[in-house]
């Protein structure tokens, strides 16, 4: 049986439905990304589970549902038809306070900027002005636009501020290129207030995002080489040492809403060098090229489980699947954990570097029972926060996330099994990349 959440044949993992992991080979089709990544559809909105239209509505009965899925979730007791989760020698109960402990942050890119392996206080109080805005546009109308006044204020008063440390904390490598980002912020900032002047609110996201791309830039360039040493034992596996995007392309079939998409996805190997290694090696060898997807029903889109008896890749060098471990980054942490969930090793409270908090999260399936069984098989989450709410879900840590959709994830939930994956390209971050086995022969 397979992995994560139970899927297709192989994995059988998860709490709220079988989830397996799907694996198979590929191939790779001559494709050059093209900017402004759009899907061809006429459905922008995210699709609940059962493809209703997301309902602001307050609902009881679901209301019931997630606090029934929860407890069944914590105490592992399956109450609707959903198989049991592996648990440890002994049931626990979690701190349901610390697990429901504030608002989650829902954005990939705040997940993948607040993930770095920095610590400047400076830049962070720049960033997060500029991403509460995102709430401050939740406001009806242009009154939103008074919000959104005081977040570029409080921004542009941090910056001018915190310069110096913000550059202090640059590495010394990267200082020009950091220059050049806080120079391009600055500039963006006076822009934006000249949007909310013109109350032209329909321009306020677009600008945010290019601003908050310059400060992820910047706190991208804190970074000054790999923070820690990988265990001797993973060492000398394909690991990523930094970060990398792709692009997945995917032919979506019988689907009058969508015709073809174009997926950018972040790795992150500052937090998971070893799953995001060994998938960007399996990227390069055109192993997912032209592979279908393998699940999709509403909680994860899957793929990953190659034609044949095996359910992984098949290392030539070995002949054999090559596994990988479990490999988990808990905030406060300056290393992964690995081979062990944080149920596992007790840490109840702990926090991953990673959440499943976003739509479009990226983990590895694995089978239930197995930490260390992981190999070729992927799943993207659909986020929903019936079954797996932000802060309160049973995933972390005991899945390894190792990066997120960036780009037209809302599209996800349109994929069916079958849907081809016409190629996976590295777009940046190739460099980062050591010890890739796909440049040996065979």
């Amino acid at each position: 049986m397979a992995a994560l959440l139970s899927v297709p044949r192989h994995y059988s993992p998860a709490p709220f439905s079988t989830f397996s992991s799907p694996w198979r080979s590929p191939r790779r089709s001559a494709w050059v990304p093209r900017l402004g990544f759009r899907c061809s559809s006429s459905r922008p909105a995210r699709r609940e589970i059962g493809g209703e239209e997301r309902k602001s509505s307050f609902d009881l009965k679901k209301c019931a549902l997630s606090v029934a899925l929860a407890f069944e979730l914590v105490l592992g007791v399956p109450q609707f038809g959903f198989p049991a989760y592996a648990t440890p020698s002994g049931p626990v109960l979690p701190d349901l306070s610390v697990l429901i402990s504030g608002p989650p942050i829902k954005d990939p890119g705040a997940l993948l900027r607040n993930a770095l392996p920095i610590d400047n206080k400076a830049i962070r109080e720049v960033q997060k002005p500029l991403e509460d805005i995102t709430d401050s546009l939740k406001i009806a109308g242009v009154k939103a636009l008074d919000s959104v006044e005081r977040n570029v204020r409080q921004a542009s008063r941090a910056l001018n501020q915190g310069r110096k440390f913000i550059i202090a904390g640059v590495a010394e490598s990267k200082k020009a290129h950091g220059e050049e980002l806080l120079n391009k912020l600055a500039v963006g900032m006076e822009e934006l207030q000249r949007i909310v002047e013109e109350r032209n609110r329909d321009a306020v996201a677009p600008k945010q995002k290019e601003l908050l791309n310059y400060v992820g830039g910047v706190e991208e360039d804190m970074v000054d080489g790999f923070p820690y040493e990988v265990p001797e034992e993973y060492k000398n596996m394909p690991l990523l040492k930094g970060r990398a995007t792709v692009d997945m392309k995917v032919k979506v079939k019988d689907n009058p809403n969508v015709q073809d998409c174009v997926f950018r996805i972040v790795l992150d190997g500052y937090n998971a060098p070893v799953t995001a290694g060994n998938f960007i090696d399996l990227v390069e060898r055109h192993f997912y090229d032209g592979m279908e997807i393998q699940r999709a029903d509403g909680f994860v889109v899957q793929t990953g489980d190659p034609e044949g008896p095996a359910e992984g890749f098949i290392d030539p060098s070995t002949e054999k699947v090559r596994t990988i471990p479990l490999e988990i980054m808990v905030i406060g942490d300056k290393t992964p954990v690995y081979g062990a969930t944080l149920e596992e090793l007790g840490l109840y409270k702990a926090q991953t570097r990673l959440p499943f908090n976003a739509f479009g999260t990226m983990a590895m399936a694995r089978e239930e029972f197995e930490n260390n069984s992981a190999s070729s098989q992927v799943f993207w989450l659909l986020k929903e926060s019936e079954l797996t709410p932000s802060n309160a879900n049973i995933l972390d840590g005991r899945y390894a996330v190792f990066g997120y959709v960036t780009e037209n994830e809302d599209y996800l939930a349109d994929l069916k099994v079958g849907d081809t994956i016409e190629s996976i390209q590295v777009v940046s971050g190739l460099d980062n990349l050591v010890n890739p086995s796909y440049k040996i022969a065979g």
